[in-house]
């Protein structure tokens, strides 16, 4: 019997030390110790990226009971056009949270599953992944309190069709990948745990990083030579529609095809998956950004209507 015992518990020591290993069992790097910390305990950004989101309607309305919902609208910050904040109006029982406590704050979701909410839909897709990271089951309201009610609407502002050079008319022409090394990842974290907790805070005090396609200058469109493009497509949609002049075309996404050296641009139709893809790339170390309403601040008038913006579902909000 002792000896049975004895088996046990060296098997069972066996396996936690295979989790939780630190980087100096295996002589390696903080980048490759997150890395693998994630993968084995399903975080893939596949993973990650499945039941993420969650449409604003009437039956979400009817059943908002069930979910915890987070808003991040702050009168701390309010978009040039003057949208109401959580203050002047938001989801029934929504709870006002912020970057900086939305780890500490979803402690209060006492096991329901939680619905970020912000005004576009894009920074909640940042904050999001930092829960989902973080062991919470966590969704963004897709466009946000845009798509809740036309009182909120940031989107109708920011849809459009930019003439320009640097976007390759269909079918395309994607840049040739090349294989790169990985980030130099440094942290104070021993475990993948620990790490991992360390850099899901770092991502969110840096906030939601948003490029814009147009920027006096400076923005994607106008100065694409000065990023890592990652168009975040499917093969087809490229070719239908085209792509931004240097752009690659990395889905899945490919680690070792990413330069760590440029900031690394992800775009999609509306901002919202790119906006989980880049706070995904920060926590493993990368320089990332969001392309800012996606194509639809792009290309709008040549997207199929399953692909655009459609306005807001109007739905009940309360202001007390």
């Amino acid at each position: 019997m002792k000896k049975g015992i004895l088996i046990l518990l060296i098997a069972l020591i066996s396996v936690m030390m295979m989790v939780s290993c630190s980087k100096d069992d295996n002589n390696e790097n903080d980048f490759e110790v997150l890395l693998n910390y994630m993968n084995s305990h399903n975080m893939t950004i596949d993973e990650l990226l499945t039941g993420w989101i969650v449409a604003p309607d009437s039956t979400l309305y009817e059943n908002i009971g069930d979910y915890y919902v987070m808003d991040l609208r702050s009168g701390d910050y309010l978009p040039a056009n003057g949208t109401p904040d959580y203050e002047d109006g938001h989801i029934e029982g929504a709870v006002l949270t912020s970057s900086a406590t939305i780890i500490a704050d979803a402690a209060n979701a006492d096991g329901k599953p939680i619905i970020v909410v912000c005004w576009s839909g894009q920074s909640a897709g940042f904050n999001t992944m930092a829960l989902r990271l973080s062991g919470y089951d966590a969704k963004v309201l897709k466009y946000g309190m845009s798509g809740w009610h036309s009182d909120f609407d940031m989107w109708s502002a920011n849809i459009g069709t930019i003439e320009t050079d640097n976007w390759v008319a269909a079918p395309g022409a994607i840049a040739e990948d090349m294989t790169y090394e990985m980030p130099d990842l440094v942290t104070n974290g021993d475990t993948g745990e620990e790490i991992l907790a360390e850099r899901v805070a770092a991502m969110l005090a840096g906030g939601f990083k948003g490029v814009k396609a147009i920027n006096n200058g400076a923005g994607v469109l106008e100065a694409p030579e000065n990023f890592f493009i990652n168009n975040y497509w499917a093969a087809a949609d490229v070719e239908t529609y085209g792509n931004i002049v240097g752009s690659h075309r990395i889905k899945p996404l490919d680690l070792t095809k990413l330069d760590p050296d440029k900031q690394i641009v992800t775009y999609c139709w509306t901002s919202m998956t790119s906006s989980v893809v880049s706070a995904y790339l920060i926590v493993l170390g990368y320089d990332a950004a969001s392309l800012r309403y996606g194509v639809n601040g792009m290309i709008y008038d040549n997207l199929a209507e399953s692909k655009q913006w459609h306005g807001s579902a109007d739905l009940p909000y309360v202001t007390e």
